[in-house]
């Protein structure tokens, strides 16, 4: 039997020495490799988390923000620091007022007015922008947020009927105790009649993490509308924010009452990393 040259050649491996070698070699590299990406890695995931922790305190605070820009006078109140409540405006205008047509231009004295000295059921408006109140919505006047002119306790609100158009408004029979001195009134959805703002259990855990919830809750009464921080009787509360180690929430009315400022302040934390954010609002209580 014949042998051909080259398959009679010894085959050769690697030797175990080798490839303990190559694996020692190959480890060293790694570690060295890794040392170097390491940072970077980490800060990318720093950026990561604290970019998301950031954009949710944002957007809660400007969330809040917009409620409060739109609430009717006199409406906002902080029970204490880790709550908020107010009423919303959708939109309001000027009604036809019973004797100073000043405060209604461009209309002669005629017309339905909006009778201060008995119940009345209905009256010319011209709103300021939006489309016709519906049925169920809610007018209020004057509102100085005190006895005898206080939309939480309904002294000067009334319910808006049917058949009500963008330049007359229908409503159950009322009599409003005062009128506004520029004829202004303010229309609050009838879905959202009253909104409150909860910051529930802030800290932080072992791990630097927050503890916190940040709720929005609607769909209750103005007259449900807490006077101390705990959600409110048959609301619907939706999360604004999670992970919130702390919060303070400030009302500072002006001097003259005509406006006011609230401070809005939101931290967030996750593994040690805190991102607190601070915003103000200025408050329009010209009734």
């Amino acid at each position: 039997m014949t042998c051909r040259i080259r398959s009679c050649v010894p085959q050769r491996g690697f030797t175990l020495v080798e490839a303990v070698i190559v694996i020692v070699i190959t480890g060293i590299i790694s570690a060295a490799v890794a040392v170097f990406i390491k940072t970077p890695v980490d800060s990318y995931f720093d950026s990561a988390r604290r970019a998301g922790l950031t954009d949710a305190a944002d957007t809660s605070l400007r969330r809040i923000g917009r409620d409060v820009h739109i609430a009717v006078p006199n409406s906002v109140r902080i029970p204490a620091p880790t709550c908020l409540g107010l009423v919303p405006s959708y939109t309001g205008g000027r009604y036809r007022p019973t004797q100073d047509c000043s405060a209604y231009p461009g209309a002669a004295c005629s017309g339905d007015v909006l009778d201060f000295t008995s119940s009345d059921v209905s009256f010319d408006a011209r709103l300021t922008q939006g489309a016709a109140p519906v049925s169920g919505d809610i007018v209020v006047v004057y509102n100085l947020g005190i006895p005898g002119a206080d939309a939480y306790t309904g002294d000067n609100t009334a319910v808006v009927g049917g058949g009500s158009t963008a330049t007359q408004i229908r409503i159950a029979g009322k009599q409003f105790p005062l009128a506004s001195p520029n004829a202004y009134f303010q229309l609050i959805p009838k879905d959202t009649p009253a909104v409150f703002y909860l910051c529930s259990n802030p800290g932080t855990n072992a791990a630097g993490t927050g503890t916190g919830i940040l709720y929005r809750y609607t769909g209750h009464s103005i007259a449900n509308q807490p006077t101390s921080c705990a959600a409110p009787g048959g609301a619907t509360g939706a999360v604004l924010a999670t992970r919130v180690s702390y919060c303070d929430f400030v009302y500072a009315p002006g001097v003259t009452q005509r406006d006011g400022l609230v401070s809005l302040k939101v931290e967030v934390a996750e593994q040690g990393e805190r991102v607190p954010l601070y915003h103000e609002v200025h408050v329009n209580n010209v009734p």
